[in-house]
């Protein structure tokens, strides 16, 4: 029997001994899970969903870290026959009122008729539920009516619901980055492609098909870049907290070598982290030459930091080649294209004044460096067009669109945001990029691109020229372009993070740094630098900056650091958490 949706690729994974999943925590002791011990818990949550109320085709939000409960959920989710909606846990605690209005903004657009939650995790989402008003509400996995375990054979119930391939199998949201998240719907078809096309580029022996990831599962890159492959392989996957990454990232590295996990995927600013902040005590003896593959996706990718992160963990065993850019987008489920998997990341220096005035990319040794993000996917296809949907040459730089088997199905109950997204079933991905040698090249986000005295310039460029400035958090600056009133042209505003524990003399000082390091890496000049608290710039659920929301916010004098995590100030968020729930009831 031919395995078409996510079901049947949980109950075949089931008939596999000793493959599923690992959980390691912050003290790196490791659970194990089995897939068919997932799939029976899943069996019990799908019936108990079915006695609460949940109708086929209904939607159900989930929220948890990564565990075992996040699985258990989702998977009871589908085996119900309904849609599961993953969204990201409150984990800025000081920015809580924007987490609630835009978590219930989220809940409301994908017309959520219940919310699972990790039982910590319901305590702080009074106010969001409140928002949203569910019609069934909120609970854990315990407050779901109690399952017969004695009943007759485990799922026996749901087998009639009748998925078919076709159906909505999830909601993921868009980060956001330019606009509010919108929730993209993909079909059990479209997931199973991309999953294919994922498992089709590694190679076919048991210590290659191990797995490690850290990144969440309310991502697209962490669950349906990692788990989904493994359960369709099947095999094993490891994970752990992306909060225990970011707190201590040596534990990635570690993971991998005491695993011999051969693939892992992080964005761009995960591997610079691991340069600066990793000790080599905390990794002496560690041996990485089993991790074969590790994508660099979700963000721009800077070729100094692979440089620096290969340099870096040369002496530990790990490959020039392993280092792997791709490139994707929710819309297209995830990945779109990828690089050579046996061959080093491949960069070329290009003409800015071409690439600015000329929207042509014209190759300069003394030019800026672009990391090529590899050709599409098999079935997938790209091409290149201008403002009015014509084919673009080679060389060209344009908007770029995509097609292929993988492609969602549209956003959500918004009928026109589809069809404006759509054009003869290419997909329009908002990306600007070129194709040079047929790999593509990515030069921004069109709504993002930096305008000044008509050129176009990629605010990436102009971020990472500050990364190396004393005083600066790497990765935290922001650059965008905006007209003043009266003023005869734009003026380009720069925002930068500043480090914790910098003496105020160096945060004096650092505007003028910074307008030192921009000029001489792109020849442009700042007419302003604004240097912020720790923290303070506005981030998408997956940690994407978002850079009109931090110029918006900056003019209306809203961009302030997030309040100050305090006993009082969680004892007060979780009270009023508290009455809301009780209101709701």
């Amino acid at each position: 029997m031919p395995v078409e949706t996510l079901n049947q690729l949980l109950a075949r994974a089931a008939t596999f001994p000793g493959t599923g999943l690992r959980f390691v925590d912050r003290r790196e002791r490791a659970e194990w899970a089995e897939w068919s011990e997932i799939h029976h818990a899943a069996m019990r949550v799908g019936r108990a969903l079915r006695q609460a109320g949940v109708e086929p085709g209904q939607r159900v939000v989930l929220i948890y870290p990564t565990g075992r409960d996040f699985f258990d959920a989702f998977f009871g989710i589908l085996l119900a026959g309904a849609v599961p909606v993953p969204l990201y846990p409150p984990v800025r605690l000081g920015r809580l009122d924007e987490y609630h209005s835009r978590t219930a903004a989220m809940m409301q657009a994908a017309s959520a008729c219940l919310v699972l939650a990790d039982r910590r995790v319901k305590r702080l989402l009074g106010r969001t539920i409140a928002e949203a008003r569910p019609p069934l509400g909120c609970c854990t996995l315990s407050d779901l009516p109690a399952v017969d375990k004695r009943a007759t054979p485990a799922g026996e119930e749901l087998e009639g619901v009748g998925v078919e391939p076709g159906d909505l199998a999830l909601v993921q949201f868009s980060s956001g980055t330019t606009v509010a998240p919108k929730p993209v719907a993909l079909s059990h078809r479209a997931i199973l492609a991309q999953v294919r096309a994922l498992n089709s580029f590694w190679p076919d022996s048991k210590n290659e098909v191990s797995g490690l990831s850290w990144l969440p599962l309310y991502h697209d890159m962490g669950l349906i870049g990692c788990v989904f492959p493994a359960l369709e392989r099947p095999a094993v996957l490891t994970l752990l907290g992306p909060e225990v990454f970011v707190a201590k990232p040596a534990i990635w590295l570690r993971s991998m070598a005491r695993y011999g996990a051969a693939i892992s995927v992080a964005p761009n600013f995960a591997y610079g982290l691991c340069v600066d902040k990793i000790r080599d005590e905390e990794i002496e003896g560690i041996d990485l030459s089993a991790w074969r593959v590790a994508l660099n996706g979700a963000e721009p990718v800077a070729p100094s930091v692979l440089r620096s992160f290969q340099q870096r963990f040369a002496q530990y065993g790990f490959r020039p080649e392993t280092l792997t850019p791709v490139y994707g987008l929710s819309e297209a489920t995830l990945a779109v294209t990828f690089s050579a998997l046996d061959q080093p990341f491949r960069s070329e220096r290009f003409d800015r004044r071409a690439l600015a005035t000329e929207n042509r990319a014209h190759r300069d040794p003394q030019g800026l460096e672009l990391v090529s993000v590899g050709r599409p996917l098999p079935g997938t296809d790209i091409k290149i067009v201008d403002t009015e949907g014509g084919a673009l040459d080679t060389g060209k730089v344009g908007r770029v669109w995509v097609r292929g088997p993988s492609l969602m199905e549209g956003y959500l109950d918004r009928p026109q945001a589809t069809a404006n997204a759509f054009t003869d079933g290419w997909l329009d991905t908002g990306d600007l990029g070129f194709l040079h040698d047929a790999d593509l090249f990515l030069t921004g986000r069109a709504k993002d691109i930096v305008i000044l005295r008509g050129r176009n310039h990629s605010p990436v460029e102009i971020e990472h020229a500050v990364d190396n400035t004393e005083g600066v958090r790497r990765g935290c600056a922001v650059a965008v372009s905006w007209l003043p009133e009266e003023a005869t042209g734009e003026s380009l505003l720069l925002f930068v993070e500043h480090r914790k524990g910098v003496e105020a003399e160096c945060i004096a000082d650092l505007p003028q740094a910074c307008v030192r390091a921009v000029l001489a890496a792109t020849g442009l000049l700042p007419d302003e630098v604004v240097a912020l608290p720790p923290g303070t710039l506005p981030r998408t659920s997956s940690g994407k900056l978002r850079r009109q929301e931090a110029l918006r916010q900056h003019l209306a004098g809203d961009l302030t650091p997030p309040d100050r995590v305090t006993p009082l100030l969680l004892a007060g968020a979780l009270a009023r958490s508290a009455l809301a729930h009780a209101r709701g009831k």
